[in-house]
């Protein structure tokens, strides 16, 4: 039970302390005048301006209500190191015993388990939501049992109790990490690009410093291995070695003794990029598509470009003097034997033997595909006769013979079946409504894949694969009048886009190829080829356990699937001769980054109510009660901080002046001092 007086004034405050004045100053006007019944007034208006005030009588019936104590249960991921997991358990079981055992005293136990994705120890989310389930006046205390390694302190609310931290782990814990401080997202292929790279030692390490092996594994080739200094920077060049997505991870085999290795590795996923595109046009006699190739190439400012053309063929007799033909002769010898590797594509365009180009250098173009240059030859009408470059040292490299006949007839490009499903020709859209070409040489394939054709189906654009390099064959050279347009034109830029990245050996364009996209922790798995049907692509999870894969196919030649890795890390995808690796999130998820346990996060958190940083291999500690605002930690205890809270059940009330007492009272001294007057 608990009384109390209330007041519930019948008219506004102001307006009673007017009253009281107006009063005040009768009673003093009465007192100057001499008038004997000025005490009796003055009683009487005592009497009424407290009947203003409403004095009412309170009391309840209370029922006191329990404390509440909240006890967080950390189980991230960085809580399974060691023998953390039995060091929570046990310490969380006891608490809570020894809370359920105090009188007055409730627990809510909050297991904190990983966050989404990720995300880390949310431990400042899971206690916001429990103090937003629970009255504030009823919390005495908030137990974290946790390593300490929580990455959301700015979500940290406001403490109505003192927070205790009691660390698990041990003193002699260490751990060794690796840091990639820097990696950007993409580099220029054949160019170095520096790592800065640190392994550190954290905790009580057995040996600061010293040197510990690193190994280096790209797109998951054997490793190599090397041997560099723990505790400092190092600045480590790198030379992707392929176009589009190389994979590389950078491991430290674990220690003896250390607590995890799952911070040992990096994954690094890189794009391989070209700086520029060096191009070497050749081109034969003069026509009207000849400009069209060099206008589509000086348009792309990433193509450096350098035209070698024959405008004056040696035997042509006109009188004009050999020194006023040209200022310089022509680095034909610097092109075609000294230089030929600087370039990536090498196109002839109705290129026939002239006596210009000896076979000597023909031969060093071939060589010069097979060590994995790129060739592209647009035939004219020369490409059929007796001086075609198909009959020189070029021909071993070439994918079609042509049969000495020239087609002139108009006809409309087509893209062939397997055309459908290669990387360079499929989805070129508006195959219907391409413009025709008036022109085609008529070639015999010898190898190589066909993926165009032309008048009567003969084959018009053949690709084809020679030792490490690639050529390509267009028996046609009237691919200009789709770039002016002839009958709505065609994708001419596009294909020449196609057919240069192809013949870059870009990824992208690859008609074998295996690889995935990784979203959060789900891959997308495209397998693409130019067979019909694909066997299933096996899958090699992180720690070693495998699945297999049926792929569907989606659209010509390619195939596809999705997969939910289950864990953060590097995969490995295989399906017959095809590999890839990809890696889901970090290799080294947020919670293994520091896994030494510490208070130093959570101190400035806990120092504010005086709460308590302790180690739980040194004890549980007891539990003790303490006043608000006194230390509520000490050495082997922890204090609570009793709240008294209760729930009124019932409340009654009562006037303490009610209507007929104030008017008895006013009336009777109200006449009481005007019979004193009388009487005088």
């Amino acid at each position: 039970m608990n009384a109390t007086i209330l007041f519930d004034p019948l008219i506004p405050w102001p307006a009673i302390a007017a009253v009281a004045m107006l009063a005040l100053a009768g009673v003093g006007l009465a007192l100057w005048r001499g008038l004997s019944g000025w005490a009796l007034r003055g009683l009487a208006a005592v009497v009424l301006i407290a009947a203003l005030t409403g004095p009412v009588y309170q009391r309840e019936d209370r029922a006191p209500l329990a404390d509440i104590v909240v006890l967080l249960e950390d189980r991230s991921a960085s809580q399974d190191l060691s023998d953390r997991p039995d060091q929570t358990a046990s310490a969380a079981d006891t608490l809570e015993s020894r809370l359920a055992n105090r009188e007055n005293t409730e627990v809510r136990r909050v297991v904190v388990p990983d966050g989404a994705g990720d995300a880390g120890t949310e431990l400042m989310r899971a206690l916001s939501d429990v103090l937003a389930e629970e009255p504030l006046a009823r919390i005495a205390g908030i137990v974290a049992l946790s390593d300490g390694r929580l990455h959301d302190l700015e979500r940290a609310p406001d403490l109505p109790a003192p927070l205790h931290l009691l660390l698990t782990g041990r003193d002699d814990d260490w751990d060794r990490r690796l840091v990639v401080r820097n990696a950007p997202a993409f580099a220029i292929i054949g160019e170095p690009v520096t790592l800065t790279l640190r392994i550190e030692d954290t905790g009580a390490a057995p040996a600061p410093g010293g040197l510990a092996p690193l190994e280096i594994s790209v797109d998951g080739a054997p490793p190599e291995r090397f041997q560099v200094p723990i505790g400092q920077d190092i600045d480590l060049p790198v030379t992707l070695p392929h176009g589009g997505r190389n994979v590389l991870q950078f491991t430290v085999p674990e220690a003896e003794g250390e607590l995890t290795d799952r911070n040992n590795t990096a994954l690094i996923q890189m794009n391989g990029v070209r700086d520029r595109l060096r191009v070497l046009l050749v081109s034969g006699e003069p026509h009207q598509g000849g400009r069209t190739w060099r206008n589509l190439l000086k348009s792309d400012s990433s193509v450096d470009l350098v035209h070698f053309t024959i405008l004056r063929p040696p035997e042509k007799q006109d009188g004009v003097p050999v020194s006023e033909l040209s200022l310089i002769a022509f680095p034909t010898r610097e092109l075609f034997l000294e230089k030929i590797d600087d370039f990536d594509l090498i196109i002839f365009d109705r290129y026939k033997r002239r006596g210009i180009l000896p076979a000597i250098y023909l031969d060093n173009v071939a060589r010069y595909v097979n060590d994995g240059g790129a060739v592209l030859v647009a035939a004219g009408p020369d490409f059929a006769g007796a001086d075609s470059i198909y009959r020189s040292p070029l021909a071993p490299v070439l994918p079609a013979e042509p049969s000495a006949r020239v087609i002139e007839e108009r006809y409309r490009p087509r893209v062939t079946d397997l055309g459908q499903r290669h990387p360079v020709t499929a989805d070129l859209t508006g195959g219907d409504t391409w413009g025709a070409w008036m022109r085609q040489i008529d070639v015999t394939p010898q190898r190589g894949n066909v993926v165009m054709s032309g008048s009567g189906d003969r084959p018009l654009l053949v690709l084809d694969r020679v030792g490490e390099g690639r050529v390509a064959l267009l028996a046609s050279d009237h691919a200009w009048l789709w770039n002016r347009g002839y009958e709505g034109g065609g994708p001419q830029m596009e294909l020449l886009r196609r057919l240069a990245h192809w013949m870059m050996k870009e990824p992208d364009l690859e008609e074998e190829a295996l690889w995935a996209e990784p979203t959060g922790q789900t891959m997308r798995i495209i397998r693409r080829s130019l067979d019909e049907t694909v066997g299933p692509v096996t899958v090699t999870n992180p720690d070693g356990t495998t699945a297999e894969l049926t792929l569907q196919e989606v659209s010509p030649g390619r195939f596809e699937t999705l997969y939910d890795g289950p864990d953060i890390g590097l995969y490995r995808l295989s399906q017959g001769d095809r590999e890839a690796v990809i890696g889901l999130g970090p290799a080294a998820p947020r919670e293994f980054e520091q896994t030494i346990a510490t208070g130093d996060l959570l101190a400035p958190l806990i120092a504010p109510l005086r709460g308590g940083i302790l180690r739980l291999e040194q004890g549980i500690p007891t539990l003790r009660d303490v006043r608000e605002g006194r230390p509520a930690a000490g050495r082997g205890w922890i204090g609570l901080t009793p709240r008294n809270a209760y729930e009124t059940r019932d409340v009654t009330q009562l006037p303490l002046l009610p209507a007929w007492l104030v008017l008895l009272l006013a009336s009777a001294l109200i006449v009481g001092g005007w019979l004193r007057e009388g009487r005088r």
